[in-house]
């Protein structure tokens, strides 16, 4: 149904390409639209079980939501609809919704060449995005049902999710299908060389992973999996926000984004990788520590935190808290005791667990004084600019989230970050944050993906689909 859709825009785009107008006067884009999932389920069917996250309707009546790229979001499909079926023992109805697929959205999956002057004729023929309709009200819990109008089924739309898809891409360099399962977000390019040095070994010593990808989807396989060569080409200059996959062939490898400095890059991304369900996100960056008797290279483990990152304040509300989620937290203070040899009191020596700051000013540090205060009412043993965003974003698109942070500097305290004290730092602490996060993306993995979607991330209004 899709395939088709996509298939009678490029007989419209071949047609106007090859610039014969009076043969495509015929041809018209009207039911090239996205499908469309629905299920009804009556008092009857009712199956309410407090244990369940997702996959189940939690009043009765008829669901539904359009969908988009069958084939990306295959295994989610599925696992969403044999759970609504087992549940509630109705049938899933699958058909095509009044939604016409915009043609950007669509444009790199097709063949065409347009010429300058058959521009105006592509605008009048073909649906451009209604950005009026790409909204997150579904995500915000604000979105009201109308009156006789089906509840959502999902979170996203088919055209919210293709919005997304177009700007990961533009953003991280990569194309969609390549994301997996579990993402690290970073602040330092640092540690993706770190990365890349480690998936490097891993694809030609393991057999875990089957390949490595990077920004122009350069991809280097394991020969475990295929005799493939390497493919892609290094782009000129590097996205706003490369990405570099670590794929298994179950889609749960690792992600790993640079997502710079800054709330705004935060949420931006974020926004976006959100669409992709994934299981997890693990923020692993850098901060300013606010103890005295913190060390420069100490861990810090975010249990809560304060949000003066701005950028989310029209999305959730400040007086929304953001839970700790225990299963990642248990993950990545195991997986810290596993990398580093410490346990109990010498592991607590290293590693604090405490409120995290978010700010969106980089020279927080000209104000501290001013901010003292503050940081001592909140309780906050940290700052950094990225954190509090990327865990609020987590909690309002229900992707677990945790954050694991290294300090690298201590301005409210004098100690700076100077630039040989910072190499020699950096050199001593990257490499072993960077397996911290990926052992807990290991135990996280293991101990089943089903445990990790809590009911904490989920009110008492929403989506089946999780």
């Amino acid at each position: 149904m899709y395939d088709a859709s996509i298939a009678q825009i490029q007989e419209m785009l071949t047609c106007l390409s090859e610039g014969d107008e009076k043969d495509c006067e015929e041809l018209v884009c009207e039911g090239a639209n996205y499908p469309y999932v629905g299920i009804n389920v009556t008092p009857a069917n009712m199956h309410i079980d407090a244990r369940l996250s997702y996959g189940v309707a939690i009043d009765p009546g008829t669901y539904g939501t359009t969908v988009t790229n069958p084939v990306l979001f295959g295994d989610y499909f599925r696992e969403q609809i044999d759970l609504l079926i087992k549940h509630h023992k109705v049938p899933v109805v699958v058909g095509k919704s009044d939604w016409p697929i915009p043609l950007p959205f669509v444009a790199e999956q097709l063949k065409f060449e347009i010429q300058e002057s058959q521009r105006k004729q592509v605008k009048a023929t073909f649906t451009l995005p209604n950005l009026s309709r790409v909204t997150d009200e579904i995500a915000n819990s604000t979105y009201r049902t109308p009156h006789n109008a089906p509840y959502p089924l999902s979170l996203f739309s088919g055209e919210r999710v293709d919005y997304s898809l177009h700007r990961l891409h533009h953003y991280t360099g990569t194309s969609p299908k390549h994301f997996q399962g579990f993402i690290l977000l970073t602040n330092y390019q640092r540690y993706i060389k770190e990365f890349i040095q480690y998936a490097r070994e891993q694809i030609k010593d393991g057999a875990e992973f089957s390949s490595f990808v990077g920004p122009g989807d350069q991809i280097i396989h394991n020969t475990r999996y295929s005799n493939e060569p390497e493919s892609g080409k290094e782009p000129e200059h590097l996205p706003q926000m490369p990405a570099y996959h670590l794929k298994r062939p179950d889609g749960q490898g690792i992600t790993f984004v640079n997502i710079g400095i800054g709330p705004s890059n935060a949420k931006n991304i974020t926004d976006h990788l959100a669409v992709l369900r994934p299981h997890c996100w693990l923020m692993l960056g850098h901060c300013a520590g606010l103890r005295r008797s913190q060390e420069l290279g100490d861990y810090v483990l975010a249990h809560a935190y304060v949000r003066e990152d701005h950028v989310l304040d029209a999305d959730l509300s400040h007086m929304v808290p953001l839970p700790a989620i225990a299963e990642v937290q248990v993950a990545l203070q195991d997986a810290m005791a596993n990398i580093t040899g410490q346990h109990g009191h010498e592991l607590k020596t290293r590693m604090r667990t405490g409120t995290v700051l978010t700010t969106d000013n980089r020279n927080w540090e000209l104000h501290s004084q001013d901010l003292f205060e503050r940081f001592n009412q909140t309780r906050a043993i940290a700052v950094d600019m990225e954190s509090a965003t990327v865990a609020a974003n987590g909690f309002r698109f229900r992707v677990p989230y945790g954050t694991l942070l290294c300090v690298s500097d201590k301005p409210v305290h004098g100690e700076l970050k100077l630039r040989k004290m910072a190499d020699s730092f950096y050199q001593e602490r990257v490499h072993q944050h960077l397996k911290i996060g990926i052992e807990a993306i290991r135990l996280l993995r293991e101990g089943g993906v089903q445990n990790l979607h809590s009911r904490k991330l989920r009110g008492f209004d929403e989506p089946p689909f999780r």
